[in-house]
């Protein structure tokens, strides 16, 4: 039984296993450089652009988003290694496009129960982007694959966005190296906020809504930082 927790490397050496292929077979096959294969396999490099997966996916008969996004990798693992053989397993009609996904950000998949956003308005599901766009746009992201979008919620970070806008988050960052804004949870509660390291008292919690004051993580607390936001997008009534 294959787990749905499989990250894209994994998910490319079950392919190649499940047909028989080595990196040298998979690149004469799928006319993708083997040395591109192998340093992503070993983890030597990092996530190949989409284009490359693309021949690849077209191979094994897969979407090519089961390379770049956890929910659909999920959605197509069960059924490619159910034992059904290829052609009849009903998986999405591959991309030819060079669009990026974005998928909205699992609130339930981490907590069980589910992750409390208090006041949010409803969910932006999913972006796709184009490689240009991303280049252009988003500056120091882990990896294209880590990004995803976390729709604002309540008013304690008005003015630098507001409920219902789209946050940009990269998933790659789960570590408060720096001071900046973080997408994490105390308990079962997500905030977002700027997270400050003072020296002598830790991580402050600041809003930018001046009527929040700010507080303090304490170290006894159940505290996940979940990711870095690197860009919002701040909506206005006309």
């Amino acid at each position: 039984m294959h787990s749905f927790a499989m990250n894209s490397r994994e998910f490319l050496q079950a392919l190649m296993d499940r047909s028989g292929d080595t990196a040298n077979s998979l690149a004469r096959k799928a006319k993708v450089p083997q040395p591109t294969i192998y340093r992503f396999l070993s983890g030597t490099a990092s996530e190949p652009r989409v284009s490359t997966f693309e021949p690849i996916a077209r191979h094994y008969g897969v979407p090519v988003e089961a390379f770049l996004s956890d929910r659909a990798r999920a959605d197509v693992v069960d059924a490619v290694f159910s034992g059904t053989p290829a052609k009849d397993v009903g998986v999405p009609t591959v991309s030819t496009s060079d669009d990026i996904p974005i998928p909205q950000f699992d609130t339930g998949g981490k907590m069980g129960d589910g992750l409390e956003l208090r006041d949010q308005p409803g969910m932006i599901k999913s972006w796709h982007v184009d490689p240009e766009w991303l280049h252009k746009n988003v500056r120091g992201a882990s990896a294209a694959t880590n990004l995803c979008i976390v729709t604002g919620f309540g008013d304690s970070m008005k003015p630098m966005f507001n409920p219902g806008d789209p946050l940009l988050v990269d998933r790659g960052i789960t570590t408060v190296e720096y001071d900046a804004v973080y997408f994490f949870r105390v308990c079962d509660e997500g905030f977002i906020k700027r997270l400050q390291r003072i020296p002598g008292r830790g991580l402050t919690a600041i809003s930018e809504n001046k009527a929040y004051e700010p507080w303090i993580v304490e170290a006894d607390m159940d505290f996940e930082v979940f990711g870095r936001v690197l860009k919002v997008w701040r909506s206005e009534d006309f």
